[in-house]
């Protein structure tokens, strides 16, 4: 039985979940129809239930707002003291400098007070009224606006220039252009920012939101009848006023409270089926805060797509989730995850029942299609099948509802396209998710069983005989694990890397020694067993270092668990009867096996290691010595931990005798050729 403390924490995941999920739902009243243009309406006769206007469409009001910003016309203020400064200096130059002439003081005098009286506007803004396609602007004078056309308007610039091209032919150019008349030439119009936005927001601000009102009872659409644009503006404004009236303070509450009532009691089944049929995965952490966020990030990315309008939740790749729990656990859990995701998220899809189909279908295609990830062509393949269920059952539902073919949105075929490209990302996904939860997946499992990896590649050139029994092993192992329902492909893998330590001091294994003498004739018991007791050790710092998943290193630690070294231990109690024993140094740091497949192979190993001290390979024998290694773990108490019933032993023991008789079996003898 769990402590109370890691049920009320695990209880405590789902609840955040849940809370999460309700705090983000929107709180508006969900509208009681669903309805497209185009599509027929497929409920009775609806009615007006009160008078309300018919709100232009968001692409209406921005347009008719683009269309003002377009036409309008900004401010600029007079300042009529530039003028009279500048020709009053003008007039004192004229008359204290002498340096013009009276024909060229008379002319300029006209001209620029000409050009003033037109106006003259800074560069800039000139070009900016010219860029924007600006034909009228507003003079302020003395607060009163009066309009101009910008072609009437210079700049300091084409000013100079008008000058210059309306001189009179008699006229000296050369002391036109000594004159320096440009001093002369100062903007008397700047632009009003001020003024110009406060008229360009009260125009926005007065843009009418509807165009026209539907009285109360009058008929609005009926069943059958095809929602054209008019009607799916009559009831988009519909569906607006009552969202808006059901977010009302007086029945917020209500609506908050039925949403909770919902989620929790959704996430509450969940949890109880956890409970009954998986609690290894409810009750450790990091199992189920895994389980939480497959649920909680859909349904947060659902919320958020259709809260802010952003793209049709069909794109969103739902059978993701399935993908990724089948990938760390098994089918029946990856399915329920699906359906409980999919269950909250059609709270607020639209077409809700159509929605839940959909996605049904989905997840049973990728049950039936995915029973083991290991190679990226099956991910390939899964996704294909997934989108080629979406396509069909859309078709399907669309044909049963409408009855006709040109009902079909073919847009929906590029919505799956989409989610079909996103579903290949969920490699990189199970990557990713391998690192944070420490999980491993089978197809990390497959990469590391390659021998041509360097830890085993360089196993196999130091430790050729360890390596060999390593093989040994995992052929044994899987075979037994496939028997009573274990991770073939994780014992398997196991298996490999299970004697890697002995890589630190090969020739003190036998396995490895060939023709030359034994390095522990020259050692004492206590050292030679420390010595085999390294490669426990050993071998977790060369994993660790290999970043290799903590499932893999766990074989590693227990495939000795807390057994003793029973060579060197028996032979110093044979040698030494009278003298005390250290019993920690021949005891190996465990711990036992905990899991279906550690215990496999630490029967596994010790009975591949001792077959091979056999001197007759009879059935007889080998029997005995299966039944025998395996009796005295059990006695040992090396097994306790391990979740292996008897039944599970005996069929075990059944598949090593059965392996061991194929791998040791007679061969005839060749005659010789006479």
């Amino acid at each position: 039985m769990k402590s109370r403390k890691t049920t009320i924490q695990s209880f405590l995941f789902f609840t955040v979940t849940a809370a999460i999920i309700a705090y983000f739902f929107p709180r508006e009243g969900k509208f009681p129809y669903q309805f497209h243009e185009g599509k027929p309406w497929r409920y009775d006769l609806l009615t007006a239930p009160g008078d309300f206007p018919i709100y232009k469409s968001d692409q209406e009001i921005k347009a008719e707002k683009d269309s003002i910003r377009t036409r309008f016309e900004p401010y600029f203020r007079l300042k009529e003291d530039v003028s009279k400064t500048v020709l009053e200096n003008l007039k004192n130059d004229y008359l204290s400098q002498h340096t013009m002439s009276t024909p060229l003081w008379q002319y300029l005098n006209r001209q620029i007070q000409q050009l003033y009286n037109q106006g003259i506007v800074a560069a800039p803004e000139l070009e900016k009224m010219i860029s924007e396609n600006r034909t009228r602007v507003n003079v302020l004078k003395k607060n009163v606006a009066v309009g101009r056309n910008v072609s009437d308007l210079y700049s300091p610039k084409t000013a100079y220039e008008n000058i210059i091209q309306n001189a009179p032919k008699p006229m000296d150019k050369d002391e036109l252009w000594s004159s320096n008349f440009e001093q002369y030439l100062e903007p008397n119009l700047t632009y009003d920012a001020e003024t110009s936005d406060k008229v360009l927001n009260k125009r926005l601000h007065d843009v009418s939101l509807s165009i026209g009102m539907v009285q109360a009872g009058e008929r609005i659409v009926d069943r059958g009848e095809v929602v054209d644009a008019e009607t799916y503006n009559i009831l988009r404004s519909l569906k607006i006023i009552h969202e808006t009236k059901s977010g009302g303070s007086h029945r917020y509450g209500t609506i908050w409270a039925g949403q909770l009532v919902l989620i929790f009691g959704i996430l509450l089944c969940c949890a109880l089926y956890f409970i009954s049929f998986r609690p290894e995965i409810f009750f450790r952490r990091n199992n189920n805060i895994f389980i939480q966020l497959c649920i909680l990030v859909p349904c947060l990315l659902s919320e958020t797509c259709l809260k802010y309008d952003l793209f049709n939740i069909y794109i969103l790749p739902f059978a993701i989730v399935p993908i990724v729990v089948r990938t760390f656990f098994d089918s029946h859990t990856a399915l329920f995850t699906h359906l409980i995701t999919v269950l909250l998220c059609s709270l607020i899809a639209p077409f809700p029942h159509e929605f839940l189909m959909l996605q049904t279908i989905a997840g049973i295609v990728f049950i039936v299609s995915l029973k083991e990830l290991t190679q990226r062509s099956q991910l390939i393949r899964c996704a294909f099948f997934i989108s080629l269920a979406y396509v069909l059952c859309y078709l399907g539902l669309t044909l049963y509802q409408e009855g006709d073919l040109n009902k079909i949105n073919w847009q929906m075929m590029l919505f799956f396209g989409i989610s079909f490209i996103l579903l290949m990302f969920s490699y990189v996904l199970i990557y990713m998710l391998e690192k944070l939860f420490g999980f491993v997946s089978p197809i990390t499992l497959v990469e590391l069983s390659n021998i041509n990896t360097p830890l085993l590649k360089k196993l196999s050139e130091t430790c050729p005989g360890t390596f060999q029994h390593s093989l040994q092993v995992s052929i044994l192992a899987s075979a037994a694990g496939a028997k009573i329902g274990a991770d073939t492909q994780l014992i398997r893998t196991g298996a490999l890397y299970h004697d890697i330590g002995k890589m630190t001091n090969p020739a003190f294994f036998t396995e490895n020694q060939h023709k030359q003498a034994d390095p522990h004739l020259k050692l004492s018991y206590e050292e030679s067993a420390q010595i085999i007791i390294s490669h426990v050790t050993e071998g977790i710092k060369m994993a660790e270092k290999a970043m290799l998943p903590r499932a893999i290193i766990h074989f590693i630690q227990t495939h000795h668990g807390r057994g003793k070294t029973k060579y060197f231990y028996n032979s110093y109690k044979n040698a030494y009867p009278d003298r005390p024993i250290d019993e920690a140094k021949f005891t190996y740091p465990g711990p036992n096996p905990f899991s279906k497949e550690t215990a496999i192979l630490m029967m596994a190993d010790s009975i591949e290691a001792a077959s091979r001290s056999l001197n007759e390979y009879t059935d007889e024998h080998i029997e005995t010595l299966v039944h025998k290694i395996i009796d005295s773990q059990i006695n040992d108490g090396l097994l306790r931990n391990a979740p292996l019933t008897f039944k599970d032993i005996d069929v075990v023991k059944a598949t090593f005798t059965d392996k061991l008789k194929t791998m040791y079996h007679t061969r005839i003898s060749y005659p010789e050729l006479k």
